[in-house]
């Protein structure tokens, strides 16, 4: 059985968010919990809640052993980017992006497959 956890419009961007998704992909539960919580980067916590999400969906609705779950898929996709103006000379304006990502995490046990 799979279970998954997507959080949308997390305000960050798909590559810094991809290198911790990178570290956990393939990973036991309870490695990538410990990968994520030691890590250094800003995108681990918003990775960490999404993971976190995708455990608790695994165990209250498919009553998967905690243990045996591993991430299965883990992506960091590209949001809609949030567009704000900067003033320029001469009264013009450029547009700043701000990126944001969607984050899916998908846990599942060795047995399914």
């Amino acid at each position: 059985m799979e279970a998954r956890a997507v959080a949308k419009y997390v305000r960050m961007s798909t590559r810094k968010a991809r290198l911790v998704i990178d570290a956990i992909r393939g990973k036991n539960v309870n490695d990538a919990l410990q990968i994520v919580r030691l890590s250094g980067k800003k995108a681990a916590r918003p990775i960490r809640k999404t993971l976190e999400s995708a455990i608790a969906n695994a165990e209250n609705n498919f009553d998967i052993n905690v243990d045996e779950l591993y991430v299965v898929k883990a992506t960091a996709d590209m949001g809609r980017a949030l567009r704000r103006l900067r003033p320029r000379a001469y009264g013009r304006a450029d547009i700043i992006r701000r990126p944001t990502s969607h984050i899916t995490i998908v846990v599942g046990d060795r047995e399914s497959e």
